[in-house]
């Protein structure tokens, strides 16, 4: 990954390693994933529309996995409207713009967050990934580059929705998580989000989290409406994951700039988060594996929405 930035024959290298990397993973297996203890787990959590937790789930569920002796590394990839810093009451004081830029290195602007996890902030009105130059693109895998050997698991928090931003990050990760909420217009997105990953992108594995359920009853019937539909239009595979209960102390920490899970340990859902974390932990299989932290940025660099 060295020489002159922009350059024809780079591009064409990159893209090269994209698809050599693809097919390995395809024909030979994975390299750097589940497979491979030592290989970095790359989770994608995704929601069909905002309001849903979503952030609050990623960030919760960082420090549940950490607590259980995990080294996490979560990425904001809202790329217009990043807010896990202000969600954990922290203040970087660069982001990815400046490790694109050239000013900073990735380890630059990494920040530290509760329990010992990492975070890389996105900021406010970073480009958009296509609009990113050959040399950008180039910078930002070799600085990813020192990523791989030092994190058991990455989250990558998308934005809400079905922008293009979002399965960038969704169709290159390992696992899709997908949060979604009892109201209906929740279950109802998602739904629409998980058909456009399905029928366009040829994702058939998710898993579900349902978020700010009454108790794990009522979480279980969201999940049960969703897979009823999905089973009955799509050829895809849902797996629940398990429920994060309706909790004030939730409520309470969040206008604290805290996570549950480190303000109100004891709190009803902050134990939903610990369950959370240990089902994660011991799910290890998967339905789909792409391999590692390169292959996942080669892919939504070089190769947007997984075409």
């Amino acid at each position: 990954m060295s020489g002159v930035p922009g350059t024809g024959d780079q591009a064409d290298t990159l893209r090269q390693m994209a698809r050599s990397a693809k097919k390995i993973h395809q024909e030979e297996g994975p390299i750097g994933s589940l497979a491979d203890p030592q290989g970095i787990r790359v989770i994608s959590v995704t929601s069909g529309k905002g309001g849903v937790g979503k952030s609050n789930v990623v960030s919760n569920l960082a420090i549940a996995l950490s607590a259980q002796g995990k080294k996490v590394l979560l990425i904001d990839a809202d790329l217009g409207l990043g807010n896990l810093d202000v969600l954990l009451g922290l203040s970087p004081q660069y982001n990815l713009n400046d490790v694109l830029n050239g000013d900073k290195t990735i380890m630059d602007i990494m920040i530290d967050g509760p329990a010992g996890i990492k975070i890389i902030p996105a900021g406010s009105g970073i480009q958009e990934l296509t609009s990113l130059a050959q040399h950008q693109k180039l910078k930002l895998l070799d600085e990813l580059d020192m990523l791989e050997e030092q994190f058991d698991v990455m989250i990558v928090d998308t934005e809400a929705g079905i922008s293009e931003n979002v399965t960038y990050f969704t169709v290159a990760a390992q696992e899709i998580f997908v949060v979604v909420t009892p109201e209906p217009t929740s279950i109802t997105d998602v739904y629409a989000l998980i058909k456009l990953l399905a029928t366009r992108y040829a994702e058939h594995h998710f898993k579900v989290l349902v978020n700010m359920a009454k108790d794990s009853e009522e979480a279980l019937e969201v999940f049960r409406k969703l897979a009823n539909v999905a089973g009955r239009f799509l050829d895809i595979s849902l797996d629940y994951l398990g429920c994060v209960v309706k909790d004030e102390k939730v409520v309470e920490a969040v206008k604290r700039q805290k996570a549950v899970m480190e303000l109100f340990p004891e709190s009803e859902a902050a134990q939903c988060f610990a369950t959370l974390a240990r089902r994660v932990i011991e799910n290890k299989r998967q339905g789909r594996i792409k391999g590692n932290i390169q292959f996942f940025f080669r892919q939504m660099l070089d190769n947007p929405g997984g075409n």
